[in-house]
């Protein structure tokens, strides 16, 4: 693929602790320069950078990184967001429901944030480095129940990021209308490209620019 169409599935990404508005620019400019799917920042920024840059396709976090706020929370969260400006949320799943088998307070808790959420393009991290093989179809049956828009791979702030035989597992299990995003740890050109050929409509990294500039 040309590099033109690689940036086209990029969710352009600043969610460190110490990202500063001159950094949130900064990212907001080159996601416009670029022309790439999206910018992924806190919520504390989506309503400065709605302000700042109409037209552009914000995507903030919810329940981020860790999952385990509780679901009024979540639902607040996303209902702020949205207010500010934002047009896509990923939300992260309480991983430890996941852990004790409740799968169907985890399809719950999905389904009120895209309720919240409405016509928004509702992403569900699902951070696949801490689940078991058994765990990951569960939950991809959770994700395609609740009726979110996505299933994204990671946070990129936990033990491990995407991988291959993640992406091919959820392609396998998650309902056929629901996209999958890919996060953390993609570092090449030829990474990214294998991704969308395992059928990623979204890659997730702050790294975008360097990557194809190489």
């Amino acid at each position: 693929m040309r590099k033109e169409e690689l940036y086209r599935y990029v969710d352009h990404t600043a969610l460190n602790a110490w990202s500063s508005w001159k950094d949130i620019k900064n990212l907001c400019n080159e996601a416009i320069i670029f022309r790439m799917a999206s910018v992924c920042i806190p919520s504390s920024y989506v309503k400065r950078v709605s302000d700042s840059f109409p037209g552009l396709n914000i995507c903030t976090v919810v329940g981020f990184p860790l999952g385990n706020a509780n679901t009024a929370a979540k639902v607040a969260e996303t209902r702020q967001a949205i207010a500010d400006g934002a047009n896509e949320i990923d939300m992260v799943i309480n991983i430890g429901l996941v852990k004790n088998s409740k799968f169907q307070k985890v399809t719950d808790e999905i389904r009120l944030v895209k309720e919240a959420a409405g016509d928004h393009i509702l992403k569900v991290i699902v951070e696949t480095c801490y689940l078991t093989e058994d765990e990951k179809i569960a939950v991809c049956r959770c994700v395609s129940e609740a009726g979110a828009d996505f299933i994204k791979t990671s946070t990129g702030f936990g033990s491990g990021g995407a991988t291959l035989e993640d992406v091919k597992l959820m392609r396998e299990h998650i309902d056929p209308r629901v996209q999958i995003k890919a996060a953390g740890g993609i570092s090449t050109r030829e990474e990214m490209e294998q991704y969308i050929e395992a059928g990623c409509s979204r890659i997730g990294t702050s790294r975008a620019i360097r990557i194809l500039s190489q």
